[in-house]
């Protein structure tokens, strides 16, 4: 296949999944729609490597990783980000949660293997995904070494639409109330409106807007980027710390100092195009679900993610219960853990989308949804799920 025919055929469908959420109203995610149109793709005439042909590689997504999320660290404030830990609390919750129910109600259906091999991967990480595999392997269970890929490929298709319920849920209790003014929130709407105005940051203000072009932007961005990898490599000796949370850290830090303005990214004309190419790379993991596999293994990926998801659920709603905050978005946090950003980040926005046209009421909803979102995503995917894979490879090898 072509490079362009790839690239088309691909892009084309990115579309079909944001246009059946737009008539939808966000009701089925374009993240859904995606994932299942590439599985179909890959089960009828799509190449495996389609979307490295198509121009999208590791080496590129990770770059695209390392920029966005930079990016989306210019979006909260120090102030957020303290603010968020209930968030941390709600996401730990639902993590709890979910291996609670799987090493009690799933231990009547499933062996310990399985439970072990899927446990990590649950959580959402690729790296979760693939350290549960090898161990898999290690200890000579090659139907367990599949699984692990096969729940971190397929747990979205459940954590997708149950997301959008709950986040449209959310937002027509804030909107209503809101409109009724018996809520107000913490965000300026003129200091947001005020951020997508094109100027040079605090510590830039003396340079002439001219000079203050997209590559001047992308520049500052990726050396924050890079600053953020040397630190995680810095501490990989005393503690492991993912850069792309320090993305996220430094972000926030150099957007409050005036070295980065509001979404540089998206000012930049690059967010559009860096989310299309890691949503394809994203996708590409779906190529190893073959009809065979799941076959095989439908009975207890399906089990293991429902008992999962019910575990996530009743821990999220105690955890929202005793911090005072709603159920619905304590929820919603949770399912982060599930497939974990950009898929947060794309799912608050077009929810967000679908249930207003006011462009202040937009900003209303995002200052509230998309902080929790990314937050929770961060913690759950980026960081516990890794750590428990190294909790839990050893015990497996052992067995």
């Amino acid at each position: 296949m072509a490079q362009p025919v790839a690239l088309a055929i691909l892009v084309t469908i990115l579309f079909i999944g944001d246009l059946v959420s737009v008539r939808t109203k966000a009701w089925v995610s374009s993240v859904f729609i995606s994932a299942l149109l590439f599985l179909i793709g890959y089960w009828t005439f799509f190449p495996k490597n389609i979307v490295e042909v198509s121009g999208i590689s590791g080496g590129v997504a990770v770059m695209l990783m390392y920029l966005l999320i930079t990016n989306l660290g210019t979006l909260l404030s120090f102030k957020e980000l303290l603010n968020q830990w209930k968030t941390i609390v709600i996401s730990l919750s639902g993590i709890i949660g979910m291996l609670v129910l799987l090493f009690t109600i799933g231990y009547w259906f499933l062996d310990l293997e399985t439970i072990l091999v899927a446990g990590p991967p649950l959580v959402g990480g690729i790296v979760s995904a693939l350290i549960m595999s090898e161990a898999a392997q290690t200890a000579g269970l090659t139907s367990l070494s599949v699984l692990a890929i096969l729940i971190y490929v397929m747990q979205g298709f459940a954590g997708y639409p149950l997301t959008s319920i709950f986040l449209k849920k959310e937002g027509r209790r804030l909107l209503k109330d809101y409109r009724e003014g018996s809520w107000k929130p913490e965000v300026n709407i003129s200091d947001v409106v005020s951020e997508t105005i094109d100027k040079q940051p605090k510590l830039f203000a003396k340079v002439p807007i001219r000079y203050n072009t997209n590559f001047f932007k992308l520049a500052r961005l990726a050396i924050i980027a890079c600053l953020a990898y040397l630190a995680s490599t810095a501490l990989a000796p005393i503690l492991t710390v993912s850069p792309f949370v320090l993305c996220l850290l430094f972000g926030v830090i150099a957007s409050s100092l005036g070295f980065l303005e509001t979404k540089p990214l998206e000012k930049a004309n690059g967010q559009g195009f860096a989310i299309m190419g890691l949503m394809l790379f994203i996708f590409d993991g779906i190529k190893n679900a073959t009809p065979k596999m799941l076959q095989e293994l439908v009975g207890p990926m399906v089990l293991i993610i429902v008992i999962g998801v019910i575990g996530m659920y009743i821990f999220s709603f105690i955890a929202a219960k005793i911090l005072k905050i709603s159920t619905n978005m304590a929820f919603a946090v949770a399912l982060t853990a599930l497939y974990g950003f950009p898929a947060d980040y794309i799912i608050t926005n077009e929810v967000v989308a679908a249930l207003t046209e006011d462009e202040e009421e937009r900003i209303v909803l995002r200052s509230y949804m998309l902080p929790p979102m990314l937050v929770g995503g961060f913690i759950s995917v980026t960081m516990v799920s890794v750590v428990l894979a190294g909790i839990f490879a050893p015990i497996l090898i052992g067995l």
